[in-house]
């Protein structure tokens, strides 16, 4: 057959195409904006007829309708590598549970140890050569579709196509179903208008920075906000290695900042596994020769990262204890992200010649009551443990920057104390003395 051939034999409404789920099966999404609108509101259709139903994604913005739709779990059971703001509301009701991660061993659990009944994918339309594009699905979704049983494709008529190094499509012939329909214009995530925190975190940063250097950007609003200052900063010949692609890169890019020149591999090109922001990074992103999606096995790896001379990786958390143990995914047993790919760019970035890994974090937080805490706590009480202390670089907050490698405990406390908040100083140190970590010559 022809490919049009093909493609027209495998055709079929999102009803259609969802009758080959079974109870008992195991269902992927993939991730970010490959979720599958149409098949998931068609498969919740199918709630009275299923029953434990495994679905899995990651970074799914929502509405999810196969969750929806059944609050009692009872056909249905959704899962999250890592999770987006709307996953994390799910986590909240107990409507999904967390899959913890590194994120780029994801492709490695599926092919040596998780069962696939169907893969369901959002992908770019079919071109002249038979390939769908996996756009900002490429990170992981290869992998995750080779392993499946059955693949269906749901055609998104606005998904950037999105060049590769590898493994960024997928040939009509490795696919069992595909689906077309209309699409809402994709979600989109405005970057935040940096507070005055924001801006003196940034301050901080910013001189350990050189040109030619290397950046990631990690998820969340401050490593944005971090990356405009970076492309209004004297900076120059900056290089783009991300697991995020996200709007900060646009700015670096417009500003003529971002030319990827240095870099000692991938020269010329910008590395990303994922991407999403706002309508200007899609349309950016979109047959950009400058801009290569590749699996975050490959994006993510230490030994990948570590190979650019002058790495920078600029990460937040929720919060970091006073032996330099740093939390980024839960606030104490409440989940709200996942490990994603923070530690191995501590770990790359810290192996790279000239490079430097930061986490930030604002000095303070308040609570859902308006409760004011300090993000710089005597010692973790449930919450998860993203970065060891054994992995700490450089903390910042907008107080002040220090590098905790090679550090006792009584001096990572010393240096860790002094980026807290003032107000949360003296009884730090009161903390520090009853856990023996405080030298009674430091002076207050």
């Amino acid at each position: 057959m022809t490919l049009l051939e093909q493609y027209r034999s495998k055709l079929r409404t999102p009803d259609e195409a969802v009758k080959c789920i079974k109870s008992g099966d195991w269902v992927d999404y993939t991730t970010c904006l490959g979720f599958p609108i149409l098949l998931d509101a068609a498969l919740a259709k199918r709630k009275d007829e299923l029953t434990d139903v495994k679905i899995r994604g990651n970074l799914i913005f929502g509405p999810i309708q196969t969750v929806e739709c059944d609050p009692e779990r009872e056909h249905f059971i959704y899962n999250s590598w890592h999770c987006s703001g709307y996953e994390r509301k799910l986590c909240d009701k107990g409507l999904c549970n967390y899959i913890p991660m590194i994120f780029r061993s994801v492709v490695p659990y599926y092919r040596h140890f998780l069962t696939v009944n169907v893969a369901m994918i959002c992908v770019t339309p079919m071109d002249a050569h038979g390939y769908f594009n996996l756009s900002s699905s490429t990170g992981v979704a290869k992998g995750i579709l080779e392993k499946a049983d059955i693949v269906i494709l749901e055609i998104n008529e606005h998904l950037p196509k999105i060049y590769g190094g590898f493994d960024e499509s997928i040939h009509i012939s490795d696919v069992d179903y595909i689906v077309e329909g209309e699409h809402p214009p994709l979600p989109q995530f405005p970057v935040a208008k940096p507070t005055e925190a924001d801006i003196r975190i940034a301050e901080n940063i910013l001189p350990y920075i050189k040109n030619g250097a290397t950046i990631q950007l990690g998820i969340g609003g401050m490593p944005n906000v971090i990356g405009k200052m970076l492309a209004q900063s004297d900076l120059k010949d900056l290089g783009m290695h991300t697991e995020l692609c996200s709007d900060a890169y646009v700015d670096l890019y417009e500003a003529g900042k971002l030319t990827n020149r240095c870099k000692n591999i991938n020269r010329g090109k910008g590395i990303t596994g994922i991407a999403f922001g706002s309508q200007k990074l899609y349309d950016w992103i979109s047959e950009n020769p400058g801009v290569v999606a590749c699996p975050l096995e490959y994006v993510n790896a230490p030994e990948t990262i570590a190979q650019m001379d002058n790495m920078i990786s600029i990460n937040s958390c929720i919060s970091a204890d006073l032996y330099g143990q740093v939390c980024a995914e839960s606030t104490e047993t409440r989940h709200i992200s996942g490990t994603g790919g923070q530690l191995d760019y501590l770990t790359g970035a810290a192996m790279s010649h000239g490079g430097k890994a930061f986490i930030a974090m604002t000095s303070t937080f308040k609570d859902s009551e308006g409760v004011v805490h300090s993000r710089i706590r005597p010692i973790f009480h449930g919450d998860i443990v993203t970065d060891p202390r054994s992995q700490a670089y450089y903390i910042v907050t907008e107080y002040g920057l220090v590098n905790l490698v090679g550090r006792t405990t009584w001096e990572r406390a010393e240096l860790l104390i002094s980026i807290a908040h003032p107000d949360y100083r003296e009884e730090l140190i009161r903390d520090a003395e009853e856990l023996g970590i405080w030298r009674r010559s430091n002076k207050r």
